[in-house]
C-alpha cells in the first residue's frame, strides 16, 4: 500500500515538473501582453499606484473623527491625607482680658463693647474647631476607563493636503503608464533582436554551406591538378572564420533570450519560443510611416507628468499659505471610574474646543511661501522646456525614421547586387577564370551586404518604436 502511494506521488510530481517546464510560445503581441502582466518593474509601479491610493485615504482620515480609549490604574500604597481645623487656645485670665481691653480701647477709641463681644464669639468658635480631632482621608487604589472623541473642525492645510495627495495618485498612475510604454518598447526591441540574430545565423549557415560546396569542388580541382592548393587553403580559412563567427552569434543569441526572459518576468530556466518570423514582423509592423500633423503634445505622457508636477507645486504654495490660518479642533471625553478614592474631583463628562492661532514665526512661514513660489515657477519653466523638446523630438524622430527606411531600401538592393556579383564570380571560378582570392572577397562582400541589411532592418524597427512611443501608440 505504501509502495503504491509512493509511485502515485512520484507520477504526480513528474507530471507537475513536466508541465512547469513546458516552453512558453509567444508572438510579439502575446509577449507584450505577458510582460505587461508579469514584468517586475511594472509590478512595482502598480504597487506605487496602490500606495498612492492608500496615501489619499490616509490623508482624508486625518480629518475624520478620531476615537481613543485607555484604562488607568493607580495605587497610593494606603497613604492617608490628614486635615487639621485649628486656631489658638481660647483660655485667658481675667487680668489678661482687662489689659487687652484697655490697650485696645486706648489704641482704637472707636472700638466698642459690642465689637468685643463679636470678637469673643469668634474666638469661642475657633476654640471649638481647634478642640476637634484631626481628620484623615485614606487614598485608596484608583482605576479609570477613558474614551475620547476628537474632530478636526477647520484646517486649511488639511484640505490642501487632500488635493495634493490626489495629484500624487495621478502622477503615480501616469508613471505606471510611462513604465508600460517602456516595457512594450523594450520587449519589442528584444523580441526583434532575437529574430535578427537568428536571421543572421541563418545567413551565415547558408553561406557556410555554399562555401563548403565550393571547397569540395575546389578540392577535386586540386586533386586533378586544375587548381592550386593555395586556392583551397583560402576557401578553407574563410569557412573556418565564418564558423567561428557563427559560434559568437550563438552566444549572442543566448544572451538575447536571457534579456527577453528577464523583461518578460519569467525564470531563466523557462524555454521561450518566438512564434513570429523575422520577415513577417518586418513586413507587417515596420514599413509604415505615421501621417503628419497627428502629434498632440498634451497627449504625451512625459508632458502630462510635467503638468501634474506643476499642479503639485501650486498646491504646495497654498499649503504654506494656509499655515497662516488658524486650526480648530473639538473633543469629548467620558471617564468611567472603576475604583476611586475618597477625594475624587474628576468629572465623568468633558467636552471642549481648541483653536491654534499662528501669530509670529520670525519670518519662517513667509520664507516657506516664497520658496514654494520659486519651485512653482521652476515647474512652469520645466513644463515649457518639455513642450519645446517634444516638438523638436518629433521632427527628429520622423527624420530618423525616413532615413532608416531609405537605408533599409538601399541595403536591400545592395544585397541583391552583391548576390548577383557573387554568383557570377563563383561561375567564373569554376571555369578557372578568376582566382580564389576574388571568390572569397566577393563572398565577404555579399555576406557584409546581408549583415548590413539585417542591421538596417533593426535600426528601422528602433526608429519606428521611438516615434510610436512618442505618440503613445505602442
Amino acid at each position: 500500500m505504501k509502495q503504491q502511494a509512493l509511485i502515485l506521488t512520484f507520477l504526480l510530481l513528474t507530471g507537475f515538473i513536466a508541465r512547469s517546464q513546458e516552453p512558453l510560445r509567444l508572438s510579439l503581441s502575446e509577449a507584450v501582453d505577458y510582460a505587461v502582466e508579469h514584468n517586475k518593474t511594472l509590478q512595482n509601479a502598480k504597487l506605487d499606484v496602490k500606495a498612492s491610493e492608500l496615501k489619499v485615504k490616509e490623508t482624508i482620515s486625518q480629518g475624520l473623527p478620531q476615537i481613543d480609549a485607555g484604562v488607568d490604574f493607580t495605587t497610593y500604597f494606603g497613604y492617608e491625607m490628614a486635615f487639621e481645623l485649628g486656631g489658638g487656645s481660647g483660655n485667658y485670665t481675667e487680668q489678661q482680658l482687662t489689659e487687652a481691653w484697655q490697650q485696645t480701647s486706648a489704641q482704637f477709641p472707636a472700638f466698642t463693647q459690642a465689637d468685643l463681644m463679636n470678637y469673643m464669639a469668634g474666638s469661642t468658635y475657633t476654640g471649638i474647631l481647634s478642640a476637634m480631632n484631626p481628620m484623615a482621608i485614606k487614598m485608596t487604589d484608583a482605576s479609570t476607563g477613558k474614551i475620547q472623541l476628537g474632530q478636526l473642525l477647520f484646517s486649511g492645510q488639511y484640505w490642501v493636503g487632500i488635493q495634493t495627495a490626489k495629484l500624487g495618485k495621478k502622477i503615480a498612475q501616469q508613471g505606471l503608464e510611462s513604465s508600460v510604454l517602456d516595457v512594450k518598447q523594450n520587449i519589442t526591441n528584444s523580441y526583434f533582436m532575437v529574430l535578427v540574430t537568428q536571421k543572421s545565423m541563418e545567413i551565415f549557415e547558408q553561406n557556410i554551406a555554399d562555401l563548403k560546396k565550393i571547397e569540395n569542388h575546389t578540392r577535386k580541382m586540386v586533386d586533378t591538378g586544375v587548381s592550386e592548393q593555395t586556392s583551397l587553403d583560402q576557401i578553407t580559412v574563410q569557412v573556418s572564420m565564418l564558423e567561428n563567427t557563427k559560434k559568437t552569434m550563438e552566444r549572442a543569441l543566448r544572451m538575447g533570450y536571457n534579456l527577453l526572459k528577464f523583461q518578460l518576468g519569467v525564470n531563466a530556466e523557462t524555454d521561450v519560443i518566438l512564434s513570429e518570423s523575422y520577415d513577417k514582423l518586418l513586413s507587417e509592423n515596420i514599413l509604415q510611416l505615421p501621417s503628419d500633423g497627428n502629434f498632440s503634445i498634451e497627449s504625451n505622457l512625459l508632458y502630462q507628468m510635467t503638468e501634474t508636477n506643476q499642479k503639485i507645486s501650486e498646491k504646495m504654495v497654498k499649503m504654506e499659505q494656509m499655515a497662516y490660518a488658524p486650526t480648530l479642533t473639538g473633543f469629548y471625553a467620558y471617564n468611567q471610574k472603576f475604583l476611586t478614592t475618597g477625594f475624587d474631583m474628576t468629572p465623568n463628562h468633558i467636552a471642549g474646543l481648541s483653536m491654534s492661532i499662528p501669530i509670529f514665526s520670525s519670518g519662517s512661514r513667509a520664507h516657506k511661501v516664497a520658496l514654494a513660489k520659486i519651485k512653482f515657477e521652476q515647474a512652469g519653466i520645466n513644463k515649457a522646456m518639455v513642450a519645446d523638446q517634444l516638438s523638436m523630438q518629433e521632427q527628429q524622430l520622423k527624420m530618423d525614421l525616413n532615413s532608416a527606411i531609405e537605408n533599409y531600401e538601399l541595403q536591400k538592393e545592395t544585397v541583391n547586387v552583391a548576390k548577383r556579383v557573387f554568383d557570377n564570380v563563383n561561375r567564373k571560378f569554376e571555369q578557372g577564370m578568376v582566382s580564389s582570392l576574388e571568390l572569397t572577397q566577393s563572398n565577404s562582400n555579399y555576406l557584409q551586404a546581408e549583415t548590413n541589411f539585417v542591421q538596417a532592418s533593426f535600426t528601422l524597427l528602433q526608429a519606428r518604436l521611438a516615434l510610436d512611443k512618442l505618440y503613445n501608440k505602442l
